[in-house]
């Protein structure tokens, strides 16, 4: 079916601020929203009150509205604008309970606006918990036992019939809110009770206990002839329990056979259709019972979500433009695939490379939070590696969560086995690590799995990267195939000079010496069935590269990484703009991020996309890859917010031009004692201060200041 000719306009629902569980996917989403429509001849009218996202700029949308996100709100607009229609589906749960109450409170019928991307039934479905679970079951899936309450006295009773542990789900909510496991009637008193407050149809649901289960989900969309692709299967490592934004992920789904992945697949269509989503995307949840292959349906999202984000990412299918193309009244047979050019979008992604995020938390910064992981979504952020490996993808994207002790080490470990299994059995953010540090102690994959409930497969492979780097450390000379078998299961430079008692700028200079430099494969959907038109691209230490050589002068922009407080979408808005406006002035831009949420990480954002981590060895590989196949004029580093500041130095000292604040400039601003000088040189006043590199320095320095002082480290961010 061609595009609907009875739609000229649309109202675009944003996501609002962002908030734990609702971050920079949704200016993604909505962004490529804005775009599709406007291509397609459609008027734009957008409310956000977001200011720091790109789809709030003046050039995404025909009309812009910074405002609340409210009911009351949107019907002044929908009585200025008078669209023909509203997508609510690309802007998260803020965007579909917003429309929802449009529809109950009877605007949509009032202004004759349709509501496109889900209809009220498919989100009521999707997202009515008790209506939900008698759809799956009359799909002839499994749902977990369960009970509805709507008061504290049915959440007692719901105790009693099922008995502890339970689940607690509130409806209509987001990123877990509100949700848990109560183990005890305090527990479901204190959940229970939140979460009848969280959800804005006072309703929760109670269901018997899956904790240790196998949890995946399924990334689909659908249109309106029926034809339904799985973008994308994702596998959380860590089993039910943690919040899937909380648990390091992989795609496509490693430790299914194929039967179970079929049969997951065959429910999932059955529910899309049952819910009746058929002009956008969805995921569902799955929960799989590792001792005798029970499989039960968790929940649905009729909407884009963060996971869909992360799906488009690791496909490089973009489930939002599509999402949009198909609200307009598209089949996925009619819309090509813009990185292939000649399949259809109704062809299912394939991969031959695996992708790994993890999540990034900030519990620095609140030290009396509860730093358990639970149900309820913590991370602020997150971090996506590519490799052609697990243990590849899994030790780059460890890195690239720019945190101290994120990444596997073997240096001292004091802690024995039991007190390192005893810490694993509560997951937390550093669970990986110190599984890794179990393992290499001796500890046995039983006894991991034991305390865990993690699969034996992702534990083997951590055992695997211990034996490598096992042979790393007592290679008498680190040769040509030591230093290969390490590069290729993901071991940084720094590892490897941990590792031998060297400095990482010595393994460098070996590594180089023996000519052992990465290749960049590229995403394309299809597993190189056919080649990609979009340069799109992941390192590896293969033999051949794909990235094609290229006679424009280019610019680099480095991206601003995974978010966190302090460091959010308003530097993915920097780097953003830079590409267009260095895409305008005509030079060929290439942008390195890690970030799967954002804009910047879009195919089509810049000429060129690696998918790297942000550190100074992954950097300047990919500079001097492109070096290799042109001019580079210089690196833009001061957009991307701390991240990048602290890599100038070094891409400056390898021999590329630092544009911008130079080097020395940003060291001028961020090291205190430097800045301090700065002021006293120009005479200008500035509180009494000192700089210090001890305890004791800083001891003495606060006595001659006299108390109170304010305490302010160097080279930090927010």
């Amino acid at each position: 079916m061609p595009k609907r000719d009875d739609i000229h306009s649309v109202l675009v629902i944003g996501s609002g601020p962002i908030v734990i569980g609702q971050a920079c996917e949704f200016d993604y989403s909505g962004t490529q929203a804005c775009r599709v429509l406007r291509e397609e001849g459609v008027r734009v009218i957008l409310v956000n009150s977001n200011p720091a996202t790109i789809m709030t700029d003046p050039d995404f949308a025909d009309a812009t509205y910074i405002e609340p996100i409210t009911p009351a709100v949107i019907e002044t607009i929908i009585a200025k604008e008078k669209p023909d229609a509203i997508l609510p589906t690309l802007g998260g749960q803020t965007a579909l309970n917003a429309a929802m109450a449009l529809h109950e409170q009877g605007i949509l019928e009032k202004y004759d606006v349709e509501l496109i991307g889900a209809k009220v039934d498919a989100i009521k479905k999707g997202e009515d918990r008790q209506v939900f679970k008698e759809l799956v079951l009359e799909a002839g899936a499994d749902v977990a036992k369960s009970v509805i309450a709507h008061t504290m006295d049915d959440l007692l009773a719901g105790a009693e019939q099922l008995g502890y542990p339970l689940v607690v789900r509130p409806s209509f909510t987001m990123g877990g809110l509100g949700s848990g496991f109560a183990y005890d009637e305090e527990d479901l008193r204190r959940i229970g009770g939140a979460g009848l407050r969280d959800s804005p149809t006072t309703e929760v649901l109670l269901e018997e206990s899956i904790l240790g289960w196998k949890e995946y989900e399924l990334e689909l969309m659908r249109d309106t002839a029926d034809n339904t692709v799985v973008v994308c299967s994702i596998e959380n490592v860590d089993p039910v329990g943690v919040h899937t934004g909380d648990s390091i992920t992989v795609a496509p789904a490693l430790t299914l056979t194929d039967r179970e992945y079929q049969k997951l697949r065959d429910i999932g269509i059955d529910i899309i259709r049952a819910v009746g989503v058929d002009t956008g995307g969805c995921n569902i949840q799955f929960a799989v019972n590792p001792e005798n292959g029970r499989i039960i349906v968790i929940e649905m999202n009729p909407r884009v979500s963060r996971s869909s984000a992360l799906a488009s990412k690791a496909t490089g299918f973009p489930i939002a433009k599509l999402a949009a193309k198909l609200a307009l009244g598209y089949r996925l047979d009619e819309i090509p695939n813009d990185i292939t050019g000649v399949t259809p979008a109704s062809f299912e992604p394939t991969l031959d490379y695996v992708v790994v995020k993890v999540p990034r938390f900030a519990f620095e910064k609140f030290p009396a939070a509860d730093a358990t992981l639970t149900t309820t979504m913590k991370s602020v952020g997150e971090a996506m590696a590519i490799g052609r490996n697990y243990a590849t993808a899994l030790q780059k994207a460890l890195r690239s969560l720019e945190k101290r002790g994120s990444s596997f080490h073997w240096g001292e470990e004091p802690r024995s086995v039991e007190e390192l299994l005893e810490i694993a059995k509560t997951p937390t953010d550093g669970r990986i690590v110190t599984l890794q540090q179990a393992l290499r102690k001796g500890a046995t994959i039983e006894q991991a799995f034991e305390a865990t409930a993690i699969d034996p497969w992702f534990l083997d492979q951590i055992v695997l990267i211990n034996e490598v780097a096992e042979v790393v450390r007592t290679a008498g000379e680190l040769d040509d195939e030591t230093l290969r078998y390490a590069k290729e299961h993901g071991f940084s430079d720094a590892q490897i000079a941990q590792l031998r008692g060297e400095s990482e700028a010595e393994i460098r200079g070996v590594r180089h010496g023996l000519g052992i430099r990465p290749v960049y494969k590229t995403v394309d959907t299809c597993a190189g069935e056919f080649p990609a038109l979009t340069p799109y691209h992941y390192s590896s230490y293969d033999a051949e590269t794909e990235v094609a050589p290229s006679d424009r002068t280019k610019v680099v922009i480095i991206g601003s990484g995974p978010n966190r407080i302090g460091q959010g979408v308003e530097f993915d808005y920097s780097c953003v703009h830079a590409s267009f406006a260095l895409s305008d002035a005509g030079f060929e831009t290439v942008m390195i991020n890690c970030n799967p949420e954002t804009v910047s990480t879009d195919y089509d954002t810049s000429d060129r996309l690696y998918f790297e981590p942000l550190t100074l060895e992954d950097v300047l590989e990919v500079l001097d890859a492109e070096a290799a196949s042109g001019t580079i004029l210089g690196v833009v580093c001061q957009l991307g917010g701390q991240t990048p500041l602290g890599l100038a130095k070094g891409i400056e000292a390898a021999g590329y031009t630092v544009l911008g604040t130079s080097p020395e400039a940003i060291d001028l601003a961020e090291e205190r004692e430097l800045f301090s000088r700065l002021l006293d040189e120009a005479g200008l006043l500035a509180p009494r201060n000192g700089t210090a590199i001890d305890v004791e320095g800083a001891v003495r320095i606060a006595e001659e200041i006299g108390y109170p002082v304010l305490v302010r480290p160097s080279f930090v961010l927010g």
